[in-house]
């Protein structure tokens, strides 16, 4: 992957960076418009990405190019939104760390749930199973 640009001028050329590292405007074309042909696709995607044409992405559109940008380790887009609403940009979770996060708020969960029938067998709201 290229180093992408700390900054961009406008949303679009930061979703033109995350286009053109996820393999160009006819790959990720194909993937927002899949019904449409290649070229038919590649057309709409430029389009959307020029400022001064009247297509525009949808908000789900935008969605899955910051998601294929996540894919490919572009996080142009994402570090746009965030940098032009206020928050500092985010740190992508890895699918190990988030596997493992779910599984100790599994335990935790499971280990409340275990102590609060506790508490309801004690005050006599439920019976206790063997």
């Amino acid at each position: 992957m290229n180093q992408e640009a700390l900054f961009y001028d406008s949303f679009a050329d930061a979703l033109k960076e995350v286009v053109k590292s996820a393999g160009g405007s006819k790959a990720v074309g194909c993937k927002l418009w899949p019904e449409k042909t290649p070229d038919a696709a590649h057309r709409t995607l430029l389009d959307c990405l020029n400022e001064s044409r009247s297509e525009k992405f949808s908000p789900e559109q935008v969605l899955l190019l910051i998601k294929i940008g996540r894919e490919v380790g572009c996080h142009a887009g994402i570090n746009y939104l965030s940098r032009e609403t206020g928050y500092s940009d985010p740190t992508p979770i890895e699918p190990e760390d988030e596997r493992a996060r779910l599984q100790r708020e599994f335990i935790e969960a499971q280990k409340a749930m275990s102590k609060l029938a506790e508490r309801m067998e004690r005050v006599g709201m439920i019976r206790a199973v063997a």
